[in-house]
């Protein structure tokens, strides 16, 4: 939980808790939902404390915004309150066979999905998350037919609980967070009852779709849509880039929406392989030998997600020789990052038709000098670090102090303070960016249609049949 300053942008204060996943089976992630809540409940009420520390009065804070992880997808009884299942995470896996069967019943000349929401089929969104919950777990599919249950992504959720709950808490989400769920129309801006038929998702558990700056209780904002406001990306071809759990890259193109991720691997280096204790270890690693030797990591753990959208990929490191060691591979998990980026500005660069001068950047990782410096030296074009890394926080703040009926924040140009930035500039020559820019896709190719039989996860097991013939 942050509180800015409306007129200067400056953090005054702020509290957070880290929020436990659980992974009950192979490519499962789930979290619990009352636990989300009471973290933000206790960062709230921390971050008061502060403020009163500071002789700051909290009846100053004027407007309330969130900002959320997008797709993450939660079913609750709108009479008890209580979530009917853990809420399932957006990288999670476990509908990949939901994801197969539904992709056989779209018409090949018509993928109407794809053409009303601007999503491809995959795991990654909330309909295929719901469609699963409805069809394996008996509280969800008793609390629908008894007109007991609300879905909502993580803002629908904090939003109802924190505005009353079921006493009248207000059941709504945002257009960003509306958009990611693939059952939202892109260009009427409703829930699409045709989608909503396909997926077989009831339209009556839907949240209502506001707009991302007014106010209704609490005013909310997806994550990543939020940072492109804090990075005060206002005009068209402007872009941003979050280095968080994910590595998220968005774009404003004025009128029309596109979005993409590359996927974080530094907490696996963590806590899966143990080579570094802490994140921050890693650029400690990465310095001692400034070179990945060669080594290339794809580190697609669930699959790749964009520009490629292939679920069977897996994780890889290759390139290995005796002389690889655990610096080399951090080196390599960094330049992993950089590289996804490159791959999802390239795709963006030919969309939108406006090449990026710069990339703003934001984000916890953004504090590690030699992630931004290789960032620059890959894409090849200068990358800019505002002063104050935690953009989407502000830029929730900024959308709720805009909102009207609060007016606390001017989002004119010429209003905005001016936010000190530093600047990374690439350091190596062109060419060598593109030696290991090819190298990198190399890798890609070899870590993709690594999952060929029914894996583990969707639930079936996957038999491979040898036949033995014998000829004369």
């Amino acid at each position: 939980f942050q509180v800015f300053n409306s007129k200067t942008a400056e953090l005054l204060s702020h509290h957070q808790v880290e929020i436990k996943q659980e992974f009950p089976r192979e490519g499962w992630v789930e979290q619990d939902p009352k636990e989300i809540l009471q973290s933000v409940y206790e960062c709230i009420e921390k971050t008061c404390e502060k403020l009163g520390q500071l002789n700051i009065d909290i009846s100053n804070i004027k407007a309330i915004g969130v900002s959320n992880q997008r797709e993450t997808t939660v079913v609750w009884d709108k009479l008890t309150g209580e979530p009917l299942y853990n809420a399932v995470v957006w990288l999670d896996l476990r509908t990949q066979s939901t994801v197969e069967n539904l992709s056989k019943r779209i018409p090949g000349n018509n993928n109407f999905v794809k053409s009303k929401t601007g999503l491809p089929l995959s795991t990654y969104f909330s309909a295929v998350k719901l469609r699963w919950l409805l069809d394996n777990v008996r509280k969800v599919q008793k609390a629908v037919e008894e007109n007991r249950a609300l879905f909502g992504t993580i803002d629908s959720w904090l939003i109802w609980s924190l505005t009353g709950g079921v006493n009248g808490g207000v059941h709504c989400t945002d257009v960003t967070n509306a958009s990611r769920t693939m059952l939202f129309n892109i260009h009427s801006l409703e829930w699409d009852k045709e989608l909503c038929e396909f997926f077989g998702i009831p339209m009556e558990i839907l949240p209502n779709v506001r707009s991302s700056s007014e106010i209704y209780g609490l005013m909310c904002l997806g994550d990543q849509s939020a940072a492109l406001v804090g990075q005060m990306c206002f005009q068209d071809g402007q872009a941003k880039n979050t280095y968080g759990t994910g590595c998220f890259l968005l774009c404003n193109t004025g009128h029309k929406g596109s979005v993409a991720i590359a996927g974080a691997v530094i907490r696996w280096l963590r806590d899966n392989l143990g080579i570094i204790k802490t994140s921050e270890e890693i650029e400690k690693l990465a310095k001692e030998v400034g070179t990945s030797y060669g080594c290339y990591f794809v580190p697609a753990f669930s699959g790749l997600y964009a520009p490629y959208w292939e679920p069977s990929a897996r994780g890889i490191i290759c390139g290995l020789t005796q002389f690889t060691n655990k610096c080399h591979i951090a080196f390599a998990a960094l330049e992993a990052v950089c590289f996804q980026t490159r791959e999802i500005l390239d795709a963006m660069n030919r969309d939108c038709g406006i090449p990026l001068s710069h990339l703003q950047v934001d984000g916890g990782m953004t504090s590690n000098k030699i992630l931004m410096q290789l960032q620059a030296d890959i894409l090849y074009i200068p990358v800019v670090k505002p002063s104050m890394p935690e953009t989407t926080a502000l830029g929730a703040a900024m959308a709720a102090g805009a909102a009207e009926g609060v007016g606390v924040w001017s989002l004119e140009p010429e209003d905005l303070s001016a936010v000190t930035m530093e600047r990374f500039e690439p350091q190596i020559n062109a060419e060598e960016s593109e030696i290991r820019y090819s190298t990198w896709k190399k890798a890609v190719m070899k870590s993709m249609g690594w999952v060929t039989t029914q894996s583990p996860e969707s639930g079936k097991n996957g038999f491979l049949l040898f036949v033995i013939a014998t000829f004369p």
